[in-house]
């Protein structure tokens, strides 16, 4: 995923301009960059492992008449960067080919690197060799790959450039007689550019024409591997616990004697369940189509999704477009802990129904670093009611969607939060007691979060390496989610029921959703700390967020109990894959840590 940029003029690239594209660029992500400019009669092309703004530092675009590039969050490697060369081709890739394998097979030419964005040359480049214009071999392209496509590809020697999409991330205006370019809309419309058009079919321009063959300048080398190969060991998976366990549980549910606060009545019957209300009982849905009325733009996009690739966010895109008949762009924060596969599922949802997928992207390097040091402070003094600080760096979710609202300039704001996400336990271990009465996923009592952070603090004191750079990074989070004002927001599972069979059902069979190989839910897949925090409190409480979540499909009659304890029998397994994923990019020995984990204290005898 990254943001693409450009400019060509029929003179020199105004320089305030460029900086001002490849700044916002830089929001999409900062892993790595890449640059193509056309000066002194010939293209150079600029790769590095650096943010833009560095890069653009270290290039020189003074007197220069074409520029496009780049700001990249690496998906899937970093072992190839773009923009990518072949075949006499430049181009430059928004999002992921999901398909890029089976492509390859169409084609009679070899691939040469890792990265999936090598496809478009190459497909392009044999369809353009067979007598057709960049164009409609752009168009050949768009009909048979699959995942978010937009790119633009540059053909030095004819002097064309192509830009297409199949989702609409990408936007063309004019700004002083210079063609300007932009993966989102807001960029040129700050500049005041004019006749700016979504690009979704393929559309070329005619730019600087050179027989002179580009010249490529690698300016850096990452010297932290954001993507390292996942290598595993049958020896490392035999360190994994997996132990069931005689534990008392709830005679109506599946909740353990483990659980926080929990108590049992003369039946047998917990207190969760004893204080349970139906969480699961949609309103009527006329009453939805009534409120959003007032936000649709006719020919305009006019809801904003936060989208996170996940199976309930994911369903609720399907249901936004076609059902309630809306125009979405979704929004989606990258805090350096999205799955592959999470990404994949993004991608696909995104092109599958043609909608544009604006991403915010953290500092992954900084927010790794983050979780390095919390983790290694727990792993000093192992707490379960400190596990929750591992995740604390997505909460900025919550601070950058007023953002995204204020530049795309829609209000209205849909979310497709799982009704029956709840879990209670995981600030239970730090001694905050369940709320019965919550009716949201998140609470936002100020007094509740005082008395968790006062709770947390405790805790932190144990193992004084908490006391580090996440702190402010850790509290800010919280603060959005908590406790700023959300106008304009509302929950689509309010109105739709949430049905676990029919949404796996929609999106495996009518969107080729992809599942974990470790696992046989499609919860929690998109979210890389999952099997960690979840190996840590069934080792030593007995139980997983699984539990919780079945134990409440019970309650609305969507379970028996024997189907849940069958269940979470199979969820609450090691996945070891995603584990040891986790571990390696935090820089984590697999061995250690699990060591670590299987001799700490249990809560259970």
């Amino acid at each position: 995923m990254c943001g693409i940029f450009g400019i060509w003029a029929n003179d020199e690239v105004p320089q305030r301009d460029l900086q001002s594209l490849l700044n916002h660029a830089e929001q999409r992500g900062r892993d790595s960059s890449g640059l193509v400019v056309f000066r002194d009669g010939a293209y150079g092309v600029h790769r590095a492992d650096l943010r833009i703004r560095k890069l653009a530092n270290r290039t020189d675009t003074t007197r220069a008449t074409f520029v496009i590039g780049h700001s990249r969050l690496v998906t899937n490697g970093t072992e190839d960067n773009q923009p990518v060369m072949r075949d006499g081709l430049i181009a430059l890739h928004n999002g992921i080919v999901t398909n890029h394998e089976e492509m390859w097979t169409d084609l009679e030419a070899e691939r040469r690197q890792t990265i999936d964005t090598e496809i478009i040359p190459a497909y392009i480049a044999e369809h353009v060799a067979a007598g057709n214009s960049l164009e409609k071999a752009a168009s050949a392209f768009l009909e048979h790959a699959q995942g978010i496509v937009a790119s633009v590809v540059l053909d030095p020697v004819a002097g064309t450039v192509v830009l297409f999409s199949n989702n609409g991330s990408l936007y063309h205006g004019v700004h002083g007689g210079n063609h300007v370019i932009s993966s989102e809309l807001y960029p040129l419309r700050e500049m005041g550019a004019e006749d700016i058009q979504q690009v979704r079919e393929p559309v070329s321009f005619a730019v600087a024409a050179t027989p002179v063959a580009p010249t490529v300048k690698e300016h850096a080398s990452r010297t932290v591997n954001l993507v390292p190969q996942l290598i595993l060991s049958s020896s490392e998976e035999s360190l994994l616990e997996y132990r069931q366990l005689d534990l008392r549980r709830c005679t109506k549910c599946v909740l353990p004697e483990t659980m926080p606060f929990i108590s049992f009545d003369a039946d047998g019957v917990c207190n969760y369940c004893l204080n349970y209300r139906p969480r699961n009982k949609p309103r009527d849905k006329a009453e939805l189509f009534e409120l959003v009325e007032k936000y649709r733009r006719p020919g305009q996009d006019d809801a904003l999704v936060p989208f996170s690739g996940g199976r309930d966010s994911c369903y609720a895109l399907h249901l936004i477009v076609n059902e309630l008949g809306m125009r979405p762009i979704t929004y989606t924060y990258d805090w350096g802990m999205i799955t592959d596969v999470g990404r994949r599922n993004l991608s696909k949802m995104s092109a599958e129904l043609g909608v544009e997928n604006i991403i915010v992207a953290a500092d992954i390097t900084k927010k790794r670093a983050h979780i390095t040091k919390n983790l290694a402070a727990w792993l000093k003094a192992p707490d379960l009611g400190m596990l929750s600080i591992l995740t604390a760096g997505d909460k900025h979710f919550f601070r950058y969607i007023e953002t995204i609202k204020k530049q795309t300039g829609i209000d209205l704001n849909l979310w497709g939060i799982n009704p029956l996400e709840v879990t209670h336990f995981k600030a239970g271990f730090l001694g905050v007691p369940p709320d019965f009465v919550e009716e949201r996923v998140y609470s936002h009592g100020a007094m509740k979060q005082l008395r968790y952070q006062r709770l947390r603090f405790g805790a932190m004191m144990k193992s004084p390496g908490y006391f580090n750079s996440s702190l402010w990074d850790t509290l800010s989070g919280e603060y959005y989610r908590s406790f700023t004002t959300k106008n304009d927001y509302y929950h689509v599972f309010d109105y739709w029921r949430w049905d676990e069979q029919e949404i796996d059902n929609t999106l495996l069979n009518q969107y080729g959703w992809e599942k974990a190989v470790d696992t046989s839910t499609t919860w929690r897949i998109g979210d890389g700390t999952a099997a960690f925090y979840n190996y840590a409190y069934y080792t030593l409480a007995g139980f997983t967020e699984h539990d919780t979540f079945r134990s409440n499909q019970v309650r609305e009659g969507d379970l028996t109990r024997d189907e849940a304890l069958r269940l979470v029998e199979e969820e609450n397994a090691p996945r070891y894959p995603n584990l040891k994923w986790y571990l390696d990019v935090l820089g984590f020995d697999f061995p250690t840590v699990v060591r670590a984990i299987n001799s700490a204290k249990r809560v259970y005898g």
